[in-house]
């Protein structure tokens, strides 16, 4: 398997296992409407990721890009740069989709990339990017299927994620395109930002991951396995620049 095929699909490196189970009553008498996933507002400028938050590396991309929490505007925010490299941040978690459908959170880019195509394997490169993926779940493969994610389990300690969803700032494709990633049908691609016309800009996004999940795939989505955000330039060869803000689920209205 090549490199940049093991980066799109076995994000099971990142070890996207339940740690972090939420099961209403569980704790509470009443389920929080909102779960925090990324504070980093709360974390201090050049100081450590909040707990849970840890680096999603790959063996064969050697070169790594860079994150560090930095001061914007008063905000304590990620800041990523990449210059022919990959790698991202990664949150393992157990959420339950129909119960938080809604997924929140704040970037800014400080360029797209000119080679950037949602399309192609050599253009799978994006300035930012917010991956969340889904559990195995047996019941949801067929019988040669459930043989590789078994062999997977094996080799890598846990089973990978049954899918995947990207939510990507494209270079090119219009906001809305939702397509198969050119290595992988497991990961399916979204466009939520585009081109140039809010680079440098904050910008907030709001998705309800259940139905992006149902019209990706065409059925119901499992627990989700984790979350991580990603700047990446290894296909392309060029450089980016991103800023991430918190990210929060939200229960769906009654």
């Amino acid at each position: 398997m090549n490199a940049m095929r093991r980066k799109t699909i076995f994000v099971c490196s990142m070890g996207l296992c339940a740690s972090f189970v939420l099961m209403a009553g569980l704790l509470h008498a009443e389920t929080p409407s909102v779960l925090y996933v990324g504070t980093f507002s709360d974390a201090e400028a050049g100081g450590d990721f909040p707990d849970s938050w840890k680096p999603l590396t790959f063996k064969k991309i050697e070169k790594h890009t860079e994150y560090a929490l930095v001061d914007d505007n008063g905000t304590v925010v990620v800041k990523a740069e990449s210059s022919g490299s990959s790698s991202g941040l990664t949150r393992e978690m157990t959420i339950d989709p129909k119960m938080y459908p809604i997924v929140e959170w704040r970037w800014k880019v400080g360029n797209v990339l000119e080679k950037g195509d949602v399309t192609k394997k050599a253009g799978d490169d994006y300035p930012a990017r917010l991956y969340i993926t889904f559990a195995y779940d047996g019941g949801k493969v067929g019988f040669f299927e459930k043989a590789q994610y078994t062999a997977a389990r094996l080799f890598y300690g846990q089973y990978p994620p049954i899918g995947a969803i990207n939510y990507i700032w494209e270079s090119k494709s219009p906001v809305g395109t939702m397509v198969a990633n050119p290595f992988t049908e497991r990961v399916q691609m979204i466009v939520v930002e585009s081109g140039q016309a809010k680079v440098g800009q904050w910008v907030t996004e709001s998705r309800n991951i259940y139905e992006d999940y149902k019209k990706a795939f065409g059925e119901d989505p499992p627990m989700i396995s984790g979350v991580a955000v990603m700047t990446d330039t290894d296909n392309t060869g060029e450089s980016a620049t991103a800023w991430f803000g918190d990210i929060v689920f939200k229960a769906r209205a009654e």
